[in-house]
């Protein structure tokens, strides 16, 4: 089915296929050994043959890499690592000419220690109006020798750093909710409201069709400075989810809604309120954001149903399709955390050594694959979870990057293992990715995940996604709009989007199908026509 121009249809966001490209890992067009634009640029095609209708783009910003990318040192420039403004502009209008929108990743919560506002506020010194535009202020104690507040960080350890005066004495204390050299911004002081506002627009002139906000419900926070509460209740912690913050979006979808077409916002909100999280959708700010419960759930069709409804009861008062997505790039690849005897996910659970079954991982990475295209909303899919990679989990010591590793004390192994360069062709590494080697090491077991080896084996991961997208294209019910529950067991889940059925065997042993004309697709081979366990089909039933 041809892919319709994107300017057409204002609605495209609702039931879209996003694929998260990572461009430091995705492919390499200069053969540095890292990612850039125009590997990017020249792997639109398998873009295009995938079946996505945009891609998010990770930081692609001029950035030190204290935190992948996430540490922006200047928002309207391309990191030379990666190309220019004039390749980002060019890979925008090239991905809009196969069909495909460009959505980028702007960070609100911080910059970088690099950026030139944290830099004239360190010269400037205590007191100055450079220093307000972030959170500086005196310690505790006789000298001050004590962190103003006991916040821990998402990176672990406390999240201030102090500085040091320029007569070399020790000077105050700057917040940072996650690495010291992610200096946060003061969402209260005006610079930095209109300064954002303002990169949405640079972005949007260029052509973007969306922004990913990351760490969407952190920007805000209370100027007392207090303590978080044991229990803090809605709108009660200091530094998420401030009710504040409802105004910095409706400010951003004023920007967006002046643009034509649907330039769309979609939030990184890590909540376990389903209400507050609902009020980041309303009609008038965010457009949609990402459901994380699904993605940390168990394999175990009691929870995930749980999650499912749970989710939808959530978006629907504000009229907002739900997000589905089973990892990014900061969470264990589905086919690892899946083959565990924990399935879900949690960032303070992540351990070295954690045994995995790659099989049973990956048999259920694939039903999930059709479980979520199944569901009513949009899809996104993280680079490589097409191809069935697992995690890395043996990248040596020597070669981790990420600031999750280094602040847990070496306890937690970080986030690199997914972020291993994509095997393209060949049967030893680089595997494609480029002509002189890759940033991490890519395992010597990858020949047989390549794109170019699933490409000639029909039972290949790529090709179930190919044909799971491909259907949910041309299925008018599937994408955004209602769902049915089915009677069931309780270790099968089964709904209908339309005429068309999917049905999930979490169970142990095979499962019967409901009536049904056709089976569509399954995630692997029915058994005597019953459906195996960790396995998905989707059936079309009669009228």
């Amino acid at each position: 089915m041809a892919q319709a121009q994107p300017e057409t249809d204002p609605q495209w966001w609702r039931g879209a296929v996003i694929y998260q490209v990572y461009p430091r890992s995705f492919a390499d067009g200069n053969g540095d050994g890292t990612g850039d634009l125009a590997g990017l640029r020249s792997r639109l095609p398998y873009l295009r043959d995938l079946g996505v209708d945009a891609i998010w783009v990770t930081p692609w910003y001029v950035s030190p890499l204290a935190d992948g990318g996430y540490d922006v040192a200047d928002y309207r420039a391309i990191d030379p690592a990666f190309g220019t403004l004039e390749e980002a502009e060019l890979l925008i209008a090239e991905a809009l000419h196969v069909g495909i929108r460009t959505i980028i990743d702007v960070v609100p919560n911080h910059v970088s220690d690099q950026h030139e506002w944290f830099q004239a506020a360190l010269a400037a010194g205590p007191g100055s109006a450079e220093r307000d535009r972030f959170w500086f202020h005196p310690g505790k104690g006789e000298h001050g020798e004590q962190i103003p507040t006991g916040w821990v960080s998402d990176f672990q350890g406390n999240t201030w750093t102090r500085t040091t005066n320029p007569d070399g004495t020790p000077g105050e204390w700057y917040l940072h909710l996650f690495a010291p050299q992610q200096p946060d911004l003061n969402w209260s002081h005006p610079d930095v409201v209109a300064e954002f506002e303002a990169v949405l627009r640079f972005w949007f002139d260029r052509g973007v069709a969306g922004i990913r906000i990351d760490s969407a419900a952190l920007l805000v926070k209370d100027a007392t400075l207090p303590e978080v509460p044991v229990h803090p209740g809605p709108g009660e912690h200091p530094h998420v989810d401030r009710d504040e913050l409802h105004d910095v979006y409706r400010g951003w979808r004023a920007v967006a809604d002046s643009y034509e077409g649907t330039r769309v916002l979609v939030g990184e909100v890590w909540l376990q309120d389903k209400t507050r999280f609902a009020q980041y959708l309303r009609p008038d700010e965010m457009h949609t954001a990402f459901n994380f419960d699904f993605m940390a759930r168990p394999w175990d069709a009691k929870q995930l149903r749980e999650s499912i409804d749970i989710t939808l009861a959530a978006h629907g008062p504000v009229g907002a399709p739900a997000t589905w997505v089973l990892s990014n790039h900061d969470i264990t690849r589905p086919v690892t955390r899946y083959g565990r005897e924990d399935t879900s996910f949690a960032f303070t659970a992540k351990r070295f050594g954690t045994p995995t079954d790659l099989d049973v991982g990956l048999r259920r990475a694939r039903a999930a694959a059709l479980l979520t295209a199944a569901l009513p909303g949009s899809l996104y899919i993280y680079q490589g979870d097409e191809l069935g990679l697992p995690e890395v989990e043996d990248l040596p010591l020597g070669l981790l990057q990420d600031p999750m590793h280094f602040r847990s004390e070496g306890v937690d192994p970080g986030r690199d293992g997914c972020r291993v360069p994509l095997p393209w062709t060949g049967s030893a590494a680089p595997y494609g990715f480029g002509s002189g080697g890759s940033w991490l090491p890519q395992p010597a077991g990858w020949a047989e995940l390549t794109v170019a080896a699933q490409e000639v084996d029909p039972a290949s991961t790529l090709h179930l996604y190919r044909d799971l997208l491909a259907i949910r294209r041309a299925e008018p019910t599937l994408g955004d709009g209602p769902m049915t529950w089915i009677d069931s067991s309780d270790d099968v889940l089964a709904f209908a989007r339309g005429d068309l059925v999917c049905v999930v065997n979490l169970g142990d042993e095979p499962a019967a199908l409901p009536a049904h004309t056709d089976v569509l697709l399954s995630s692997a081979p029915l058994e005597a026509g019953l459906l195996p366990r960790d396995t998905a089909a989707w059936l079309r039933t009669p009228a």
